[in-house]
């Protein structure tokens, strides 16, 4: 059976779920559809990361990255406030423990300023006033830094875009299939035929297999990358107060380790 919607997006995740939130709010009156092949909402890289309101104190200035960063931030920490979702500031440390770390931590602290990001340089001293156990010669505080539940934050977005309207959320669906037709697209998927105007892919790592899926050629290939992450015991929690950041190596893409200070 063929199905219709004006707007499908593939990809239950933050991304799929924001972006169709936002479409239903700038236009109403069309129908949205949502397609994720997993049997719940954000079962992939959103409800496995580490959960952090980032700042944007990392970003080149003036760059979209930067902004959007910013504006997201307080986007967020707005709609958790207004639909009771668990998020905090708990503030952040970014700590050098050498010579070399110390001059990088400056530029860091430069870029944060440039973007408007509430943060100091503190001494040794200091840091171990805020965060005893962490051992450091300088550190950035960054205290409007802090920590959200997304798989909180999708079900909501979920619930909200589901509730009293025709906009519908297909789970356990696998795309299998995209192709042109003299009405729109038609998207074919383990079980449904979705006819659409618009196709919107929010596939995340999967984004690129579903371009070449749709006929065109991705411009950049996605290389996954698998971090892990460890929670503290509840008798370990008060080793640890804020998120805690060494200083970027620019050797490597990410950061050695990271500590936070709640499961």
């Amino acid at each position: 059976m063929m199905i219709r919607a004006d707007i499908c997006i593939i990809g239950g995740g933050i991304v799929g779920l924001a972006t169709a939130y936002r479409f239903s709010k700038k236009f109403p009156e069309k129908t949205i559809f949502i397609i994720e092949k997993e049997n719940r909402l954000a079962a992939h890289q959103t409800g496995r990361n580490s959960g952090v309101l980032h700042s944007g104190i990392y970003y080149k200035p003036g760059s979209l990255k930067a902004k959007n960063c910013r504006l997201g931030k307080k986007a967020m920490e707005q709609f958790c406030g207004e639909h009771g979702i668990d998020y905090e500031l708990c503030g952040k440390v970014i700590v050098a423990t050498n010579k070399g770390e110390t001059e990088r931590l400056g530029a860091i602290f430069e870029r944060g300023k440039a973007n408007g990001v509430n943060c100091e340089i503190i001494s040794g001293e200091r840091l171990r006033e805020i965060e005893p156990h962490a051992a450091g010669l300088e550190a950035i505080h960054v205290p409007e830094c802090g920590i959200v539940n997304y798989e909180q934050v999708c079900q909501k977005l979920g619930e909200l875009l589901t509730k009293g309207s025709s906009h519908q959320i297909h789970l356990g669906e696998k795309v299998l299939e995209i192709e042109s037709s003299k009405d729109g697209l038609i998207v074919q998927t383990t079980e449904l035929s979705i006819c659409c105007q618009r196709l919107i892919n929010c596939a995340g790592l999967h984004s690129d297999r579903l371009t070449k899926l749709g006929g065109q050629t991705p411009e950049a290939k996605i290389i996954p990358f698998k971090g892990e992450y460890y929670f503290l015991s509840k008798d370990a929690e008060k080793f640890c107060n804020h998120l805690i950041y060494p200083v970027p190596d620019p050797k490597f893409p990410f950061p050695r380790s990271t500590f936070y200070p709640h499961d």
